[in-house]
């Protein structure tokens, strides 16, 4: 007898997974699309800081992972291109982590296990028919430009480059950023609390990446020494350079109706979440934070419907698209604005945003505010 599902899942990512997951506590069955994965050829350098919201999310499906993959950040430190600089503590905000930093290839493992010991959860090859599509495939997703779907794309004129460092210094929990002429460039501590690694995202010229992306290791250490005003002392690479494109980008539409279904029996729906859906500059780090509040406002509308409402019920979605863009609309204009503020050269603007870094830091209210943002603990 032919299984039957209620959703399918176009994605298995973080995001597709997470998801999948959470459905399926719901007791729906899920089809999880898995596309066939090409072997590594290199290290994965990729690390994410996820907030307080994520990580109860990740805590309560029994995926977050263990020490050392993951690095409570204590302290936090914005320096501008002058003199403006902006300090976070998380004892100041009452806090064990103002986030935590979490290797990529360990949180994939952690959930992919999950699924696999998950019997509402069927891994499949090709998409299946269900009465609701979640696609989840990320920037480039596929099903979105065959569905039609404008996403309305910002391209920034800056690549981001990834790496991994070792650090003479310990790294004491401390994420760092420098707005900088050469770029934006973040250290992210990795390795527990007496670690000395940490992961690199460094935004630069699109015409320059690929210089820095050649350059010979010495070269490219030293560049990052001197950015980051030799802060954690002398450093060596501990990885390779990967790099992407950085943009700021929303799709038009996130559910609709799944063209030549109106008329069946039971009428199917898509519905966009993550990456797919939404792209925002990396530089508060935010991206994934995002896709997992999109997971999480997705699964608690399905799972407080009305019972005799489908899973693809387009009052339900619009719900979820209504919710989630009034979210990410405030995030996505500070972002850009931030951006924008910190690549220009001219003088005034210069004077402008580093006077405005060392406002924001006697701010009182205002920063307590913004931190509580940033750690998922106000909405």
């Amino acid at each position: 007898m032919a299984q039957t599902f209620d959703v399918c899942i176009r994605g298995a990512g973080i995001v597709g997974r997470t998801l999948a997951l959470l459905l399926a506590r719901e007791r729906l069955r899920v089809a999880l699309v898995a596309a066939p994965r090409a072997p590594d050829t290199q290290s994965d350098v990729r690390a994410y800081a996820l907030n307080g919201n994520s990580k109860q999310l990740l805590d309560a499906l029994r995926t977050w992972p263990d020490a050392p993959c993951v690095t409570a950040v204590k302290h936090m430190e914005v320096h501008g291109d002058v003199d403006g600089s902006v300090h976070f503590d998380a004892a100041a905000q009452g806090v064990d982590a103002l986030a935590w930093i979490v290797d990529v290839p360990a949180l994939e493992q952690r959930l992919a296990e999950a699924v696999r010991y998950q019997p509402q959860v069927e891994v499949v090859a090709e998409p299946v028919v269900a009465p609701l599509t979640a696609i989840c495939e990320g920037r480039a997703s596929v099903t979105r430009a065959e569905l039609g779907v404008d996403f309305d794309i910002t391209p920034y004129a800056q690549h981001a480059i990834a790496t991994r460092l070792r650090c003479e210094l310990p790294h004491a929990q401390v994420a760092r950023q420098w707005f900088s002429p050469q770029g934006i460039l973040a250290f992210l501590p990795l390795e527990g609390e007496d670690g000395h690694s940490v992961a690199v995202v460094w935004s630069v010229h699109q015409g320059e990446v690929q210089s820095w992306l050649d350059a010979d290791d010495l070269a490219f250490t030293q560049t990052l020494m001197e950015i980051s005003q030799g802060s954690l002392g002398t450093l060596e690479l501990q990885g390779p350079r990967m790099s992407w494109p950085l943009q700021q980008a929303t799709a038009k539409r996130w559910c609709g109706p799944i063209p030549g279904t109106s008329q069946a029996r039971t009428p199917t729906s898509w519905v966009l979440a993550g990456d797919a859906a939404h792209n925002v500059h990396p530089l508060a780090g935010q991206g994934l934070n995002i896709g997992l509040a999109d997971v999480q406002a997705l699964a608690r509308i399905l799972r407080t419907r009305e019972e005799w409402r489908s899973t693809g019920d387009l009052k339900l979605l619009r719900r979820y698209e209504r919710e989630r863009k009034a979210g990410l609309a405030p995030l996505g204009m500070a972002m850009d604005g931030l951006q924008q503020l910190f690549t220009r050269s001219e003088a005034p603007l210069q004077t402008l945003r580093n006077w405005g870094l060392r406002s924001f830091e006697r701010s009182g209210l205002l920063k307590d505010w913004t931190a509580r943002q940033a750690m998922g603990l106000e909405r």
